[in-house]
Order: structure tokens, then C-alpha cells, then sequence
């Protein structure tokens, strides 16, 4: 996963960019990008095709695509697996992050098996990670029947992060900028979407700490949709081809170092237990206690509704030259377009993806929703710094008398502190504007999720072990679900493009703000505005008591955050 000090130095990096002059290494020039879209004709020909049309026959289903929401890392792990080993024709994947870990040795073991038997696999990756030892899942890009390309690319040297800013210096904007959307794609008629990147931390196997997340598995019509944005996305001249910036030669010089800093934390790690017969496991043995378990989709429970997507075209993100260079926001809403939309569901689905439209992004689409609220919103954002445009959305939405929460994370328990400033100097004022605040407690007894275990238990993880929020979910008037990729914030809004998922169903509702108000009540500090004054309200039943200062934070955290803070403009964090 990205430790603290990767996060806060992507979010402060243009910060210091703008002091330094110059640039060293560049990308490649005349890269030569094949073509290629997503399997034409999906509703038939495949297993995952004919399973999900007996489902919908066996369910009576009035609409075509189907949902499953993955709140637990197991059901989110063993989807994926599902994906992976019943696909036959195709395999898209797009992700912000894939970190080289266990977890994800498993599935990309899995990707390789699969591409030996003849499926086509893509892998699009955004290339802020693809340094240190996560550059070794680039040897993706030379196995045969896999193609790999890197989005966004920073040039120069991937021995680390840093180095690679420094090249890029003179582009400072664009480093900034980021592809944040994640599919995982199968023969174009099932999909995960959603919070996850691809690492231990976001399955409940890191040692230090685990993000609590929430994806949904997908089914039908639907999925084309999110394949059509995947091929948008591919195509786009942002998209570099892994051999167009990394050799055979320096993909074995990263292995080898890779395997030198492995042997030697072995040696370190047995010199320290020797002696010791209560070892703790290692992060790979504890994937192997249940990653060999696919998801059943034959037993899978899905509920059909209508659904649209909202997707940030790659155009907010600007191109090197050409006609793209310029940054050009668009947003992308797909119509349910199902048979059964003459039904009140699905009629009111259709003027909620019209309204969203109205935005120039996902987060200005989702703002347009907002706009529309008639009683209450369920938020989750891990990062929550609102701009002026949310405040306003926010404050309206109050006069027409809207409940409003919002779970987020406490500062002990962001991986990014810094992005904490832009909440915490907003959270005087959204109290006082009537916005009841929740963040998540860092420290948990036995790490579960707060999204509750929909599709999936916990993750086996015992003792004490941070948890840090990473889902991104929003509940409106009862109806209507937001599952995706995007913070409410303005680097989401402003700079990183994102894809969502608008369901129309009150059953999934109903369940996802069950979860979410049991995970505020047992699991979070809900923040008040007393005499003037903030105060954290201890989680229910968790034994803690009150607080007046940030609770579980180190006074050393608190005073850097609080001396160096307010030097970071909202856009940046």
C-alpha cells in the first residue's frame, strides 16, 4: 500500500515544484498505440454471459443488470478471483494502483493463467506507483496475450518516487493530476467497481494497517457501459505502452534488486525470532488462509435495478500535444437505457442521470444530485475537503431542511494527515451549518469493515490493527446509491478523473445505510460544536472516553499539521 509519507509527498510535491527549475529525462515520442475495444457481443457466447441471463430468468428479474455490494475484503478479494477464472474472452483492468504484494501475486498469477489459456488481457495503470518494488508488476506488459499500459506517465528513473518528480518538475500541474478511476472487467458482462486499488492493505492482510473500502460487483447491460469508458481511457494518447518507457533489461535490474532487499529482510526477520516460538505470520501466509477461494457467482445474490454510470472522460487530464494538450473536463453519464424504463424506479433513475449531467465531472455531477435532495444524505468520503461549489450544495441542501452525515477519517487514522488540514479548517463550519460529522476511530479492536460484511465476513485479522477509511459511497433520500471512486474533494473534483456507479434501488439503500449508520454509532467519533468548541463523542460501547483534541493523534502530528497545515491550498490536498 502507499505509506503516509508516499501519500502526503504526492499531495505536497507541487508545493515544492514550483520552487525548483528544470527537467532531466522525457517521455518517448510517435508511441505507437494499437487500437482495441472491449468484446463486441457480450450477452452471448461465454459462460459469464449464459450465468448471469439464467440468473436474471431464475430471480424474475424486471431489470437487466444486477449488483452485489462487496463491503467485505474477502467477498472483494474472491470476486475478483471469480472474475479471473471464469472469464474466456476478455480481461480489463484499470486502476489507480497495483502494488507488488501478496495479495496481489495471487491475481495477477491468476491474470497470467489466463492469458495462457487465450483470454485477452488489458492492463491500465496510472503511473504515479510504478517505482520501487511496485514497478515489478510492469512484467505484466511482456508476457504474451497481456498488454499493459501506463497512464500519465512521469519520466526518469523508477528507483523511487521522488527522483521521478524531480524529472518532472517543469510539468508540475500534470503530476498533480491523476488517473483515479478502478475496473476489473470480465468478457464485458461482469465488473468490480469501486474504492479498491489492488494491495494487502485494501484486503485486510497489511501488517500496519488495513483501508476500510467498498466495491460493487456488477452484472448485465450495465457493464458495457463501464467498458466503454475503459476503451476511452486505453486508446487516449495519455496512455503509454509498458515497452515504450521500461526495457526487458531494466525490468530484470528491478528484479534483481527487488530480490537482494527480499533476501535480506528474510535474514533480519529470522534473526530477530530466533528463538521465538510465537513468530507473527507473515502477510503472505495470512492471504494464503483464504485467497484460493473464488466468490460462487452461481449462488451470488444480486438485486437488479436500473443503473447508470457517471465517468470523467481522460481529457481532464491533459495530453503532452496534440488537440488534447489542453485540459478539457467532460463527463460521461450513461442512460439506464433498460426495457423496463417506463417503471417508477427507473423512470426516476433517468431524470437523476439527466440532472447529474449537468455537471462537468463526477463530483459536479454528484453535486447536481445533491442539488436535488428532499431529506436525507449518507456520505462517506475518506478524504472531505469541501470547495466553495460543495459548501453551496452543502448549505442548500440544509434550508430545504436535507440531513446530512458524513463519515470520514479521524486524523489518526488518514494515511494522507495532510489532506486532514483541508477537512479539519471546514469543520467549524460545516457544524455549524448542521452537517453531523463521524470519523472513523483508527485503532481497531478486531479489524472488520465499517461498510459492514454485505457479500463477505471479516478479514480473520486479529489484535490490534489500524484501520484507515478508503470507501466512497453516497446514500440519498432512501433511493438512491453512489458507489465509485471519488472523493468529495476538489482534487477529485478538480484534477483526478473518476468513475461512479448510480443504482437505483431501495433495498441496496436500505442495506448500505444500515452499515453505514451502524459503522458511525460503534466505530467513529461523532463531532460536535459545544460552547464553541469541538468535541469527539466517544464510539458506543467502545469504553473510550470524550475528547477535545483529536483523539488517538500524537501532540507531535497535531502541532507539524498544525504549523505547516495551513501552507497547503484546499486544491492541492
Amino acid at each position: 500500500m502507499p505509506s503516509s509519507f508516499q501519500t502526503f509527498l504526492r499531495r505536497s510535491t507541487a508545493l515544492l515544484a514550483l520552487l525548483i527549475l528544470g527537467a532531466c529525462a522525457q517521455l518517448p515520442q510517435n508511441v505507437d498505440r494499437p487500437v482495441s475495444t472491449a468484446l463486441a457481443s457480450p450477452a452471448t457466447g461465454t459462460a459469464m454471459a449464459d450465468l448471469v441471463q439464467q440468473r436474471r430468468q431464475t430471480d424474475k428479474a424486471r431489470y437487466e443488470s444486477g449488483f452485489l455490494l462487496l463491503g467485505g475484503p474477502q467477498a472483494a478479494y474472491g470476486s475478483r478471483l471469480a472474475l479471473i477464472e471464469g472469464a474466456q474472452k476478455t480481461l480489463d483492468l484499470q486502476y489507480y494502483a497495483i502494488h507488488a504484494d501478496a495479495s496481489t501475486g495471487r491475481l495477477l498469477r491468476g491474470l497470467r493463467s489466463a492469458a495462457e489459456r487465450g483470454v485477452r488481457v488489458r492492463v491500465l495503470l496510472d503511473d504515479f506507483h510504478t517505482t520501487g518494488r511496485d514497478a515489478l508488476v510492469l512484467g505484466l506488459a511482456f508476457i504474451p496475450n497481456i498488454e499493459m499500459r501506463l497512464f500519465n506517465p512521469l519520466a526518469g528513473s523508477r528507483d523511487s518516487t521522488f527522483s521521478r518528480l524531480l524529472n518532472s518538475i517543469d510539468d508540475a500541474s500534470r503530476i498533480q493530476q491523476r488517473m483515479h478511476n478502478k475496473l476489473f472487467l470480465a468478457d464485458n458482462v461482469l465488473g468490480v467497481t469501486g474504492g479498491r486499488n489492488l494491495g494487502d492493505a485494501y484486503f485486510g492482510n497489511a501488517t500496519n494497517g488495513n483501508f476500510v473500502d467498498v466495491d460493487v460487483l456488477a452484472a448485465g447491460p450495465i457493464v458495457q457501459d463501464l467498458s466503454r469508458s475503459f476503451d476511452s481511457y486505453w486508446n487516449n494518447e495519455r496512455a503509454y505502452p509498458v515497452q515504450s518507457l521500461v526495457t526487458r533489461e531494466e525490468l530484470q535490474a528491478m528484479r534483481d534488486r527487488a530480490r537482494k532487499a527480499d533476501q535480506e529482510l528474510a535474514e533480519e526477520s529470522a534473526s530477530q525470532q530466533k528463538g521465538s516460538d510465537n513468530a507473527p505470520p507473515t502477510a503472505e501466509q495470512r492471504a494464503r488462509a483464504w485467497d484460493e477461494k473464488p466468490l460462487d457467482l452461481r449462488t451470488a445474490t444480486f438485486v437488479w435495478a436500473p443503473a447508470a454510470m457517471l465517468a470523467d472522460k481522460p481529457g481532464k487530464i491533459p495530453a503532452d500535444s496534440g488537440p488534447e494538450s489542453a485540459k478539457a473536463p467532460g463527463l460521461v453519464v450513461s442512460r439506464p437505457g433498460d426495457k423496463a424504463g417506463t417503471s417508477p424506479g427507473a423512470a426516476s433513475l433517468e431524470a437523476a442521470s439527466d440532472l447529474a449531467a449537468g455537471g462537468d465531472t463526477v463530483v459536479e455531477g454528484l453535486l447536481q444530485l445533491i442539488g436535488q435532495a428532499r431529506a436525507d444524505l449518507l456520505i462517506i468520503s475518506p478524504y472531505f475537503v469541501p470547495g466553495k461549489d460543495m459548501l453551496q450544495a452543502f448549505s442548500a441542501a440544509r434550508t430545504r431542511g436535507v440531513r446530512i452525515r458524513v463519515l470520514t477519517n479521524s486524523l489518526a487514522s488518514n494515511d494522507a494527515p495532510v489532506a486532514h488540514v483541508g477537512y479539519a479548517r471546514h469543520r467549524e463550519e460545516l457544524l455549524a451549518m448542521g452537517i453531523e460529522l463521524y470519523e472513523l476511530r483508527s485503532e481497531q479492536t478486531s479489524f472488520g469493515n465499517v461498510f459492514g460484511s454485505s457479500g463477505g465476513g471479516s478479514t480473520g485479522t486479529s489484535g490490534e490493527s489500524r484501520a484507515m477509511l478508503h470507501s466512497k459511497v453516497l446514500v440519498m433520500d432512501g433511493r438512491l446509491l453512489v458507489v465509485g471512486s471519488m472523493n468529495l474533494d476538489l482534487r477529485s473534483q478538480l484534477q483526478n478523473t473518476e468513475i461512479a456507479l448510480l443504482i437505483r434501488s431501495n433495498e441496496l439503500s436500505r442495506a448500505a445505510s444500515e452499515q453505514i449508520e451502524r459503522g458511525m454509532r460503534e466505530r467513529s467519533w461523532h463531532v460536535e460544536l459545544v460552547d464553541g468548541s469541538l468535541l469527539w463523542r466517544a464510539p458506543e460501547g467502545s469504553g473510550l472516553k470524550d475528547t477535545t483534541t483529536e483523539p488517538d493523534a500524537s501532540a507531535t502530528l497535531r502541532l507539524l499539521l498544525k504549523l505547516f497545515g495551513p501552507l497547503a491550498p484546499d486544491q492541492l490536498l
